[in-house]
């Protein structure tokens, strides 16, 4: 098998990216890393660069999108070159999928073979959705397999939603609310035992139970956890310019000194 090292694309575009990734997975001269991984393990950093892209546009920090932008596309060739490289599919199938996927939903701006376009109404968009979803083979499985692997706070709301819609679910907030008691000294039964791994199952119930009280009162409880984040954040950043300001560290405050500056903070930022 040939050794020798692949030069680097000529131009830097599309197809040089997906030249690249042949490369980094090709076998005996490819990166070891890029071989190793599956759909699985890249998953993860799927997920975390769809992130920092987030992150980035809510910085505005637009040469940082770009990049990140970039680090998000290489995700999709990276998982057709591990499905071409397993003889399942390839890129080109990705993009004719979602080319023909995105046609199909705008049929009120791309015309049909009669060279007609129809009229947009209310609904149109989740009617070709559930039109598409139909059509699909039907698969032997369970109602909450439809659920996708969302992030965990995101996904326990989805998963109640779902049992709720057949009639799994607490019928008075008064009762979710006990159970959220229960979980609590449940798990700081488990604290006391001193079983980190039981510890951490009873806490994840405990989170649960409040994602659910959070359901019950009409709450996105993602979004409330995210502004929470993001007003510790303001706070915090606020601490650290007070501290900047004396030319300190956090290492050279005391606790009482470093509660006084949170209390101020809150103050600025509620």
């Amino acid at each position: 098998m040939d050794k020798t090292p692949p030069k680097p694309p000529v131009k830097y575009d599309m197809n040089g990216l997906r030249y690249i990734m042949r490369e980094l997975r090709r076998p005996v001269t490819g990166c070891a890393w890029d071989l190793e991984q599956d759909f699985k393990s890249i998953g993860a950093y799927t997920v975390e660069e769809a992130y920092e892209v987030v992150d980035a546009i809510y910085k505005q920090d637009y040469d940082e999108l770009a990049e990140e932008l970039g680090d998000l596309l290489l995700q999709p060739l990276f998982h057709a070159q591990i499905a071409e490289d397993m003889g399942l599919f390839d890129f080109d199938k990705v993009v004719w999928n979602i080319c023909d996927k995105m046609i199909r939903r705008h049929p009120h701006v791309f015309a049909n073979e009669n060279g007609e376009v129809i009229e947009l109404t209310d609904g149109l968009w989740q009617r070709i959705k559930d039109e598409e979803k139909a059509a699909k083979p039907k698969r032997d499985g369970h109602l909450l397999d439809e659920i996708p692997h969302f992030p965990a706070l995101k996904h326990a709301q989805k998963l109640q939603n779902k049992a709720a819609t057949v009639g799994f679910d607490w019928p008075d907030v008064e009762q979710v609310k006990d159970k959220i008691d229960e979980e609590l000294n449940e798990f700081y039964a488990e604290v006391e035992a001193g079983d980190k791994a039981k510890q951490q199952a009873e806490f994840g119930d405990l989170l649960f139970s409040l994602v659910n009280y959070g359901r019950h009162l009409g709450l996105n409880c993602d979004a409330a956890l995210q502004s929470t984040n993001d007003k510790f954040i303001s706070r915090f950043n606020l601490i650290e310019d007070a501290l900047k300001t004396q030319n300190r560290h956090f290492r050279d405050a005391s606790l009482d000194e470093l509660e006084a500056l949170w209390q101020d903070a809150k103050g600025k930022n509620k």
